[in-house]
Parts: structure tokens; sequence; C-alpha cells
């Protein structure tokens, strides 16, 4: 299996989705949500593993039996450094470097934080079921295409007072469309290789449509992050939402094909994506100072030699997983280390709190938010 050579993407360096940048700002001290102008964008990234976002890579796992198209040893001066610290700085640079020491991250089994999915599958569709309502759901128990019987809180919010039509999500993998319901959640809810075609369309979009359809399919459902990456960032500019929802996919893919290389850059690749999302944000003047940023997976996978390549039931370490945030709203705790576990379910009400509605008393399956959120008054 071999990936396009990355200088096939070399051309979305021209579409000008960054052309305005400025400097990342760092808050000296936590502020409070304003929930009438507050905006939330909710990334996640499948499968990937605690082990790497808090310990870097594994040496143990870079070998030419983990990695079947790659140098190793590039890899290995790539990513692997001598102590967890370094390493997971040098695979997640902004995550650590910007997200962390501004916000929060659960999730570091080495120091007692425990993080984890509570729908008992430990597999993509539950994950993302639980994460958009709040709740898991004993129906929701296969990756089948089926349209998602509960209500997400981004369906609900699209329907409250001051949020109608203000919500967007996009996602690698085709089955995002279902996650969201597409057939009743009322917003752009794009998937898979199927172009964008609810904004006006520019060079940019027509460009990125094109590649979704013409590029050679490695997976039968869903492309590259890439551009599903950029597409999303089009309709940012386009439509500027208050609800924005991310999921890309290739670190599930490259880790069950067991190429640990390819998964490690797409980590290093997710890193690179929140940074641009946070630059862009902060050059808007919509955006800038009122947006919050939330990172998190579906599931998690087991333990290196072998079990690294998958998860599931049959994996109970699977449901371990990471939650991050930042901006306005997120306590300043970063790394958190101890206390009380949180949850997947959590992150659903976390949303709506952040945006002055709140999801409990509309759904009290849900969890209650994430400890510590402040909004104002």
């Amino acid at each position: 299996m071999k990936l396009l050579p990355l200088k096939s993407f070399a051309l979305f360096v021209l579409l000008g989705a960054f052309a305005a940048l400025v400097p990342l700002r760092a808050q000296s001290a936590a502020q409070p949500a304003d929930p009438a102008q507050e905006h939330v964008f909710l990334v996640m990234t499948d499968g990937l593993r605690w082990q790497e976002v808090f310990r870097g890579a594994d040496p143990t796992l870079l070998t030419k039996a983990n990695n079947d198209d790659q140098p190793v040893d590039a890899l290995a001066r790539q990513y692997v450094r001598s102590s967890p610290e370094q390493a997971r700085s040098a695979l997640m640079p902004f995550l650590w470097s910007h997200i962390v020491p501004e916000g929060e991250i659960y999730g570091n089994r080495d120091k007692g934080s425990d993080a984890h999915v509570t729908n008992g599958f430990n597999f993509s569709y539950p994950g993302y079921s639980e994460t958009l309502t709040g709740h898991a759901d004993p129906r929701i128990n296969s990756n089948d295409p089926v349209p998602n019987p509960n209500v997400t809180v981004f369906e609900w919010l699209n329907k409250q007072p001051g949020l109608a039509g203000k919500t967007a999500a996009f996602g690698a993998w085709d089955v995002i469309a279902d996650a969201f319901n597409r057939q009743r959640c009322g917003f752009t809810d794009n998937a898979g290789f199927e172009p964008l075609t609810s904004i006006p369309m520019t060079p940019q979009l027509d460009l990125l449509n094109h590649m979704k359809a013409e590029t050679p399919r490695i997976w039968s459902d869903e492309p590259f992050d890439a551009p599903t990456f950029y597409t999303s960032v089009e309709y940012l500019k386009a439509k500027h939402p208050r609800l924005f929802y991310l999921s890309l996919g290739e670190t599930d893919d490259w880790a069950h094909a067991g190429n640990y290389g390819r998964y490690l850059e797409a980590a290093n690749r997710v890193d690179a994506y929140l940074q641009r999302l946070w630059e862009f944000a902060q050059a808007d003047p919509e955006y800038r100072d009122h947006t919050t940023l939330i990172l998190l997976t579906d599931h998690g996978r087991g333990d290196a030699p072998v079990e690294w390549k998958d998860h599931g039931q049959k994996i109970p370490d699977s449901k371990y997983i990471f939650i991050a945030a930042m901006g306005p709203g997120i306590p300043h705790n970063g790394e958190v280390s101890g206390g009380t576990p949180v949850t997947q379910s959590q992150i659903a009400a976390t949303v709506a709190k952040l945006v002055g509605k709140d999801w409990n008393k509309e759904t009290p399956a849900a969890g209650q938010p994430l400890p510590g959120i402040q909004v104002v008054r």
C-alpha cells in the first residue's frame, strides 16, 4: 500500500485558505466564554492512541515489519527523542506548545488521568455517536452506514435561537454523514468523497471537489485527510459557522494497516491542521478570542507489539482516549494528573454550555460538561 507522493498536495499551498495569519497569542489566565459570541471547533481524529499523544513515538514499533514503504531511520530521526516529553512535542508540537499550556488535556494514564468511552464497543460509530449525543446507545453497535436515530447536540443547537443555520460538519469517513443523520439534521454534513455544493463555488473548492473524485482511492469509504480538511476551511471562510465539526481518519486507517510510520505522519498532520484552524480563527475578527477548540478521538487502541493495530470489545484497554481543549471557558489546568475520570459522553454538554445552552436538560442521559467550564452569566 503506497501513499501518493506528498507533493501531490502541494497545490493546496495555492488555495489561499490561510492568506492572512496573525501570530498565535496566549492568554495569561482562563477567560469565561461569552455564550452570545462563542464559537466551538470540535475536531476528532480516528483511533489515535493516548500512548502516542502523551509519550510520542514508540521506538519499538519503528521496525521494517511495521513500515513497509518508508526508511525507518528517517522516521526515528524525525520522531524519536530521549524523553516522552520531547517525543510527544516532536510528534504534535502545536498540541504541546499551545493547546495544553493555554487549556487542558486529560487521559495520560501514566499520570493517573482517566479519559474513556462509555459505550462498551470501543470502535468508531459508537464513539462518534456517544460524543455527539452525550450518551451510549446499544443500537449503535456496528459501523454500518445507518442514520443515527438519536438527535445530536449539533442538530439541537442548530434549531436554537441565535444558532439556526450556524452549524456545519465535515468528515473524511463517509459514515460521519450518518452519525449526524443528514436526512434530518438540517445543516451541511459533508463526508467521504462527496463534493461540497452548499456554498458558492470557487476555484479552490472546484479543485478540491475534483481531487476527491479523481484521486486514486486506497480506502473505499474515505479520502485522505487533506481534501477533507481544506474543504472544511472553504466552508469556514464562506459561512463562519458558530458550531464547526471536523473528523479526520488517517490515524485509524494506517494503524489498521500496520503502518506505524504513516500513522505517525497522520498524527503529525492532524496537529498541523489544528494549528492552521487556530491561526485562521485568530486572524478573523468574528472568531478571534471567541473560539474554543476541542480535540479528542472516537476510541483508543491496544498496546504494542501487536494490539496497537486494533481496538474493540476484544481489547478492553481500547476504551481509553484523550480529551484536549483550549479557548474561552476552558480552565488552564495543563496536563491533568489524577483526579475524577472524564468521559467521551461529556463532550456534547460541554459544547452546548459554551454557547449558553443546557444539553442535560434536553437529554438527561447525557454526561455533564467537563469540569470547570466557565461562561459569562
